[in-house]
């Protein structure tokens, strides 16, 4: 099974592609999606939904992992966070990829056994469950861990 975990942001969506065969966990691929702070809010979803539709085209996920949307402080910053995930199920959606949403509390569980886990537990724990994986950035890191949550969590 080859799942693709995608960590949605406005500013830089992170992505991870690992291959679960039973408990076993491979890494394919991971990278980043910035988008243009300067550029018009249409411009820079279209990009994010073209980018992942691409990623799709290229991996063929069997699902998709994706990290459930949190309510940030500032109501301005939530509503990009949603317009970003629109943008990025959409292209799920267009593929026909099922896709599964993940509450980070519970990603983190899953990758360092405790839903509390800080940041840096989760990276630590990403270079012993993929040893070797080249990691292109935290957002990539995050979007891995949810692939990989995915995988544990097997069909719910």
């Amino acid at each position: 099974m080859i799942i693709l975990g995608l960590d949605p942001s406005l500013s830089c969506t992170g992505w991870g592609v690992v291959r679960a065969e039973g408990s076993r966990l491979s890494h394919l691929a991971n990278g980043q999606i910035p988008t243009d702070a300067k550029a018009p809010m249409a411009e820079r979803l279209h990009h994010l939904h073209d980018a992942v539709a691409a990623l799709i085209a290229v991996h063929a996920p069997d699902r998709v992992g994706i990290e459930e949307v949190f309510v940030n402080k500032n109501p301005q910053s939530t509503l990009k966070l949603a317009q970003a995930r629109g943008a990025v199920l959409a292209a799920c959606g267009r593929a026909g990829v099922p896709v599964r949403e993940h509450a980070a509390r519970l990603v983190k569980k899953a990758v360092v056994g405790t839903g509390g886990a800080e940041k840096a537990q989760v990276q630590a724990m990403l270079k012993v469950l993929l040893p070797g994986a080249q990691i292109a950035g935290a957002d990539a890191a995050d979007a891995l861990a949810v692939a990989i949550a995915d995988a544990h969590l097997g069909e719910r």
